[in-house]
């Protein structure tokens, strides 16, 4: 099931005969506008941006059936969520607190995390590159196959991150190479993103990143402890993990919104110091919809053998860095997108 977005400014959830309705007042007088009434058995979580209210037995009824709750600003950036009791998986956290002090098992589950993205990163490239030629893009595609081949040869996490860094800017360097000029795409920078292809770009990676910390948690590892990312307070290193494979996911949803149309530089507007530039409602909406049409798109999984939804696919990944936990053996296998 898809998650609930509600990006209506000054909206408000409540809970009616089973039913989870957003609404806003329409004028002074107390006229209700309707915009969403579905049934709660078909919500599998809510996304609120910005002003958005909830009643206090919309509340009681989302922690029941514990559906997390995720608050974003307006712009798309995480604040934080409402979930209910952590799953009762006490001897697997133990298990996987044990192997993050194991250098060696660190190593290589960063190893195969890396080389995942890697491998992503070049087939989103080459796939446009036989579309069309273009040598920026083939020198990047060059310069993250350089990287693949040493990411066996890196003996310390720092140095396969460092390597991860370097093939990530070429590959943004052929990435950037794709959009035409009007959408002033000179570099990937998210803090503050100052053009219209960033701002997707780090919006698209909040929606992942909330995908990858709920996958984690629901096969109940601790999002918190990771491999590939450092421990930092309050950052889900092991979340991080998990979707770094699918980032290229991301990017090829942002170049198509910018290249079929469902987006133009039209949907976005100045704003001010710390955020440049804004996204329109009705962009975000459409944004939002193509995000989900990919997520629902069906893969063959690696170690299933089965073509499931993207989201499961991200959930089936979690499990199988639960089944490396658990059995003491790095061998995480990448989705191998194509």
């Amino acid at each position: 099931m898809p998650p609930l977005y509600v990006v209506q400014q000054n909206a408000k959830l409540r809970i009616r005969n089973g039913k989870l309705r957003v609404e806003v007042d329409k004028d002074e007088d107390g006229e209700i506008d309707l915009l969403v009434d579905v049934p709660l058995i078909h919500v599998s979580e809510v996304i609120l941006f910005g002003n958005v209210g909830l009643t206090t037995p919309a509340v009681d009824a989302l922690l029941s059936r514990e559906i997390p709750v995720v608050f974003l600003t307006r712009d798309g950036v995480y604040r934080g969520q409402l979930t209910g009791c952590l799953t009762p998986h006490v001897k697997l956290r133990q298990t996987q607190y044990q192997r993050i002090g194991e250098p060696a098992f660190v190593l290589e589950m960063s190893r195969c995390i890396v080389a995942a993205k890697l491998r992503h990163q070049k087939v989103l490239l080459q796939r446009r590159s036989r579309e069309q030629p273009n040598r920026v893009v083939d020198a990047a595609v060059q310069r993250i196959e350089t990287a693949q081949a040493a990411v066996r040869q890196k003996t310390t996490c720092a140095s396969l991150r460092g390597l991860e860094g370097t093939a990530t800017r070429a590959y943004f360097r052929g990435f950037r190479s794709l959009f035409a000029s009007e959408w002033r795409f000179d570099r990937r920078l998210r803090r503050p993103p100052p053009d219209p292809v960033n701002v997707l770009l780090s919006f698209g990676y909040t929606l992942l990143a909330q995908l990858a910390s709920g996958a984690v948690q629901a096969v109940g590892l601790d999002p918190y402890a990771g491999f590939l990312h450092e421990y930092v307070y309050n950052r889900p290193a092991l979340a991080l993990d998990l979707m770094e494979e699918f980032r290229p996911v991301v990017d090829g949803i942002v170049l198509w919104c910018c290249r079929s149309g469902v987006l133009t530089p039209g949907d976005f507007a100045p704003g001010p110091a710390e955020r440049p530039v804004v996204l329109s409602e009705a962009g975000k909406k459409r944004f939002l919809q193509a995000f989900e049409q990919r997520m629902e798109a069906a893969y063959t999984h690696p170690v299933r053998g089965l073509k499931l939804p993207l989201r499961q696919c991200m959930i089936e990944q979690a499990r199988q860095i639960t089944r490396c936990v658990q059995s003491g053996q790095p061998e995480y296998r990448g989705m191998g997108f194509r």
